[in-house]
């Protein structure tokens, strides 16, 4: 397969994880399902780690991606003056971005899942107390301690459902990403047609 081929094919799959990350960051701001006043958001959604990070940043390296296979592979062979070469380098710019983004969503919902969620706690009169009870991560290990949050309803299997998906979509973006770098490093020496070439040598 020539590089520009498999290019196409990351650029195709880090579209749909995009969305479904931004989807996720969206979902976050209404924690177990209901709206809520800013303050009692959890900070770490206001990060937008889902909808910047692993979405509009992953955007531009995926549309990068999909262009990088215009035309024929084949028909570039030989001729290293078609702009195939510079164009599989400068994937790898935009791949460090791509880098860059998961990774920033990656942090940021590992720091998430680690803080938990902010939630009531108890009730002083006719004021609710709103808290992070979770902050040392011990949540994570001890499911009884979740009865701690009071309202909203289910707001910690919530938080870490979606802050664990955009854990692991961010990892598989950096991946994906890291992958083209080789690629892109192998298109630019192979002028993104090793595969063909060796396929129409064979045939004169």
């Amino acid at each position: 397969m020539c590089s520009g081929s498999f290019a196409k094919c990351l650029g195709v799959t880090l579209i749909p994880l995009s969305i479904v990350c931004v989807l996720c960051n969206i979902l976050l701001f209404f924690p177990g399902g209901k709206p809520l006043e800013s303050e009692h958001i959890t900070e770490q959604v206001w990060y937008f780690g889902g909808i910047l990070g692993s979405g509009v940043l992953m955007i531009f390296p995926a549309l990068v991606f999909l262009g990088l296979k215009n035309n024929d592979c084949c028909g570039c062979c030989g001729n290293e003056s078609c702009g195939r070469r510079f164009a599989m380098l400068s994937s790898i710019l935009f791949a460090a971005v791509g880098v860059v983004g998961a990774g920033y969503s990656v942090i940021v919902s590992a720091v998430a899942i680690n803080h938990g969620p902010q939630c009531v706690v108890s009730t002083e009169g006719s004021e609710k107390v709103w808290s992070t009870p979770f902050s040392d991560g011990n949540y994570l290990t001890n499911k009884t301690a979740w009865s701690v949050c009071k309202e909203p309803e289910n707001v910690v299997s919530w938080h870490l459902s979606l802050f664990s998906v955009l854990l692991v979509m961010g990892l598989i973006q950096v991946a994906l990403c890291a992958v083209q770098v080789v690629n892109g490093l192998l298109g630019a020496l192979c002028g993104d047609c090793c595969g063909c070439c060796g396929g129409s040598d064979g045939a004169v």
